[in-house]
């Protein structure tokens, strides 16, 4: 992703937004100095587009804001006081305004000490070199670039690189130990030596960032291309010790004699980048991380198959609530999807590897529901064996699963059934209270149609009950 023609562009052309113009004309007046900075210059040379701009004023941020919100109608200004910063929306774009600053550092506090400062200072403050680049929004300099880091010599070969000493850039910030990760694998770069470093040396300090942070730079990170780039590096820093220790268990092949197993670790990486080729779903790829984090607790070794992992799906479901619950990631909806795929994720494999019956297949689409496409995206995925034959033998199956759920489904219309004689039916149909005795005979309702004893027909399954009932001692009342 590296830019192409970075030594060419007129950049005093590309600053097309109004926003540039009317800033230009307003420190004109002032006598300041105003730069854009940040993500929007970096993103200009990588031809990227970018909806958030960054201007820094020599001066005061807050009140160039305001004046440039009384320039556009319709715009919506925001001013945070306690951190010298505004916010003027424009449509669908953001600009933040913020006083050229110097920062400092205090050891058990990610919050800076600020001063106001110079736009040498404000660079010196930047995360990366690439990060660092800045263009005059000066009506004599207007465009020109300032790159007092060579970041776009570092663009230019795709290294992610710190401005100052790395080690000092990360414990002063230890969040910019994940926005390094992140970057290099959203861009495909690769973290310059000295700076990876500074982040094994300083990985410890990423207990004072709060997980909310951390988890914002994971999930940008999940929808990378490939989201395995990210977690690898975390692993090779001695961050996942402290974020993902479960994904870290998952590391290393035991053997007994010569019988070992795979390496988990990798091969939930390449879980990751398959399921993320195939969907932009967030929640899937998280389903994919941590699909296998059950298997540290259920390894076992049996002298006459070798290593086994049996129910580690089942243990995976029941971790997953805690992982949500220690990141700070929603414990809603997307948390029970979750722990759906991960305790599903072995059925259509098992079905794959089975003869497929019509039973199975029901229950499949019963427990899946509306999700099915998406369980059976992430077991695909999961066929990483180094056998092709074997890959393609379970890949084949799959079409045969697959095939088999379109049957079932416009014949038995399963997904998401409910039994058609309820709880209350059964009670009015015999005048008995709520009672086990009525939980039994649902199950055995849900199970006949699952099993396809009977269709999914209301008649079918009335007479179903009646006759189970009986067996109970229960006779249906005339009414």
């Amino acid at each position: 992703m590296a830019p192409t023609s970075h030594t060419n562009m007129n950049f005093k052309e590309a600053l097309t937004h109004k926003v540039f113009a009317v800033v230009r004309d307003i420190v004109g007046e002032t006598g300041e100095q105003a730069f854009v900075i940040g993500g929007f210059v970096r993103d200009l040379l990588l031809e990227r587009k970018s909806k958030d701009i960054d201007i820094v004023v020599v001066g005061s941020g807050i009140g160039l804001a305001e004046r440039v919100h009384k320039s556009f109608r319709g715009s919506h200004l925001s001013v945070f006081k306690s951190f010298g910063t505004a916010m003027v929306k424009i449509r669908d774009v953001e600009v933040e305004f913020v006083g050229a600053r110097r920062e400092s550092y205090r050891r058990d506090s990610r919050k800076p000490i600020v001063e106001d400062g110079t736009l040498e200072d404000d660079q010196n403050r930047r995360d990366f070199t690439i990060n660092a680049l800045a263009l005059s929004l000066s009506e004599d300099t207007f465009g020109d670039l300032v790159d007092p880091f060579c970041g776009i010599a570092d663009l230019h070969n795709g290294i992610i690189r710190t401005p100052l000493d790395p080690e000092v850039t990360f414990s002063d910030d230890p969040l910019r130990m994940m926005r390094a990760i992140r970057f290099a694998t959203q861009l495909g770069f690769t973290i310059e030596e000295s700076t990876f470093d500074g982040i094994v040396k300083t990985a410890q300090r990423i207990e004072i960032i709060s997980m909310e942070r951390i988890c914002d730079e994971m999930n940008k990170m999940m929808m990378a291309a490939k989201p395995s780039t990210g977690f690898k590096l975390m692993d090779k820093a001695g961050l996942l010790t402290y974020i993902l220790p479960e994904l870290k268990a998952m590391k290393g092949v035991d053997k007994v004699g010569s019988r070992g197993h795979k390496d988990n670790f990798y091969h939930t990486m390449e879980v990751l980048d398959g399921v993320a080729n195939n969907s932009d779903n967030l929640w899937l790829r998280w389903s994919a991380l941590l699909h296998d984090i059950g298997k540290p607790r259920t390894k076992r070794y049996d002298e006459k198959i070798g290593w086994t992992f049996h129910n580690h799906n089942y243990i995976g479901e029941k971790m997953v609530p805690g992982v949500f619950k220690r990141l700070k990631l929603p414990l809603d909806g997307k948390m029970k999807y979750v722990q759906k795929m991960v305790g599903l994720h072995m059925r259509p494999i098992v079905l794959s590897e089975d003869e497929v019956t019509d039973s199975a297949v029901r229950r499949l689409l019963f427990e899946a529901g509306d999700d099915i496409e998406d369980l059976m995206t992430l077991c695909e995925a999961d066929i990483t064996s180094k056998n092709e034959e074997k890959v393609q033998r379970y890949l084949r199956n799959f079409k045969i699963v697959r095939r088999k759920l379109k049957e079932i489904e416009e014949k038995d219309h399963i997904r998401n059934f409910q039994p058609p004689v309820t709880g209350e039916m059964i009670m009015e149909m015999f005048d008995i209270k709520p009672s086990p005795t009525i939980g039994v005979l649902k199950n055995a309702l849900k199970d006949a149609i699952l099993d396809g004893v009977i269709h999914n027909d209301y008649e079918e399954a009335r007479a179903f009950i009646i006759a189970k009932a009986a067996e109970q001692g229960l006779t249906p009342v005339n009414k």
